[in-house]
C-alpha cells in the first residue's frame, strides 16, 4: 500500500481550523479507500512562532519538507504583523524556492450554492485560471531610499523572463487542451505595459503555434473584469501573471459564490518539489476560534492534491463527497447565507465519503 507523507502547515487565523478539518476527512477518505495512507507531519510556522522566534518558519524549514509528497498549507496573515512579512515569511519562502510557478485555481458554481451572477448555472461558470507563480510582479526586486523624508523613493520592479514566460504559457495551453473546450484565453496589459506584456503576448503566440487544437484569445486585464461577470459562458481556461490572476482568481471565486469554498494548487510540474495545496481565503482572524470557517476550500484543495499524487479514485470520490455536501443548505456556513459550523460540514463529508461512488 502506497504511504504518502503530507506536511502540515496550517499557519494562521483560521488556517489552523481548516487545515485540522482537511486532515480529518483526508483520513476518513483514506480509510474508506483502502488503497493508499496519509502519514501527516505537522508544522507549527506562522505568526505565532514568528513572535517566539523573530521569524516565520526556521532557518531549515524548507529542508524539514523538501521530501514530503506534498504540502497541505492553511493561510499566512496575523493583525500584529505586517503582511509583506508574514507573506514572505512563510507563504512565499516555500512557493519560489520550491519553483512552484503554476498555480492552478479551478473555479464553478457547485451543487447548491448561488452565484451573485444573474442567471448563472454551473456549466455557464467553469473555469481554471492559471497563475504565474514565481516571477513577474512578486519578484521581490526593488527597494526604499529616503524612507520618512519628503525625497522618498520606492520601487517594485517586476521581472519576467523568456524561460518563465514560456513554461507558464506551455502549461495553460496544455491544460487547456486537455479540457473538453480545448479554449485559452491569455490575459495581459500590452497595450500600457508595452515591455514585458508585449513580450508575453508574443510568446503565447509562439507557443500556440505547438497547440493546433486550442482555440485561444487574448484580453486586457481590466477588460477580462468584465467579461467574467457579463459574459462567463465564454470562458474556460485562463493564463495570466502573478498580480494579474492573483485578482482575476479572487473575483473568480467571489463570483462562484465565496472565498471560502475556493481552492488553489501551487505546482512544481517537473516534482523536483513538493507541490503545495491551499483555500485562497486567508487567515480571517475576525472569524477565528468561531468554528464557523468554510473548510470546503481545504477539502477541494486536498482533491487538488490527491490528484496531483495519482490518486484519482480518491480524488474523485472526495469531489463528489464535496458536492454532496454543498446541494444541502444545512451544510452552508455563514459565508454562503448559513448557520453551519466546520465541525458540521466535516461530519457531513465524512459521512458523504463512506457514501459516494467514484
Amino acid at each position: 500500500m502506497k504511504t504518502y507523507a503530507i506536511a502540515a502547515i496550517p499557519g494562521d487565523g483560521i488556517g489552523t481550523e481548516v487545515v485540522a478539518a482537511g486532515i480529518e476527512a483526508l483520513t476518513a477518505l483514506a480509510k474508506r479507500q483502502g488503497s493508499f495512507e496519509l502519514r501527516f507531519d505537522h508544522f507549527d510556522w506562522g505568526g505565532e512562532y514568528y513572535k517566539k522566534h523573530g521569524r516565520m518558519m526556521p532557518e531549515n524549514g524548507r529542508d524539514l519538507i523538501r521530501k514530503h509528497d506534498a504540502i497541505l498549507f492553511g493561510s499566512a496573515g496575523h493583525p500584529d504583523i505586517p503582511d509583506h512579512i508574514t507573506l514572505w515569511g512563510l507563504r512565499l519562502a516555500i512557493c519560489q524556492p520550491f519553483d512552484q510557478y503554476a498555480n492552478v485555481r479551478p473555479t464553478r458554481v457547485l451543487p447548491g450554492i448561488t452565484s451573485p451572477l444573474r442567471n448563472v448555472a454551473g456549466p455557464e461558470l467553469d473555469w481554471v485560471i492559471v497563475r504565474e507563480n514565481s516571477e513577474g510582479e512578486y519578484s521581490g526586486v526593488g527597494g526604499r531610499v529616503h524612507q520618512g523624508s519628503p525625497l522618498e523613493v520606492a520601487t517594485d520592479v517586476a521581472m519576467f523572463t523568456r524561460a518563465g514566460v514560456e513554461r507558464i504559457m506551455r502549461f495553460a495551453f496544455r491544460l487547456a487542451q486537455s479540457r473538453p473546450r480545448k479554449f485559452l484565453t491569455v490575459v495581459t496589459k500590452s497595450n500600457a505595459q508595452r515591455h514585458a506584456m508585449v513580450m508575453w503576448d508574443e510568446i503565447a503566440t509562439q507557443i500556440a503555434a505547438e497547440f493546433k487544437d486550442v482555440t485561444w484569445d487574448k484580453m486586457l486585464v481590466d477588460a477580462m473584469t468584465m467579461r467574467m461577470v457579463m459574459r462567463p459562458e465564454t470562458i474556460d481556461t485562463v493564463v495570466a501573471t502573478n498580480l494579474h490572476a492573483d485578482v482575476l482568481s479572487d473575483l473568480a471565486a467571489a463570483l462562484a459564490g465565496s472565498l471560502g469554498i475556493a481552492p488553489t494548487a501551487n505546482l512544481n510540474p517537473e516534482r523536483t518539489f513538493p507541490s503545495m495545496f491551499e483555500p485562497i481565503h486567508g487567515s480571517a482572524f475576525d472569524i477565528m476560534g468561531k468554528g464557523v470557517a468554510n473548510p470546503i476550500g481545504t477539502f477541494w484543495s486536498a482533491v487538488m492534491m490527491l490528484d496531483h499524487l495519482g490518486e484519482k479514485d480518491g480524488a474523485g470520490r472526495l469531489m463528489k463527497a464535496i458536492e454532496r455536501v454543498t446541494a444541502d443548505k444545512r451544510f452552508h456556513t455563514p459565508d454562503l447565507g448559513g448557520k453551519a459550523r466546520t465541525a458540521d460540514v466535516t461530519a457531513a463529508l465524512i459521512d458523504a465519503i463512506h457514501g459516494a461512488n467514484t
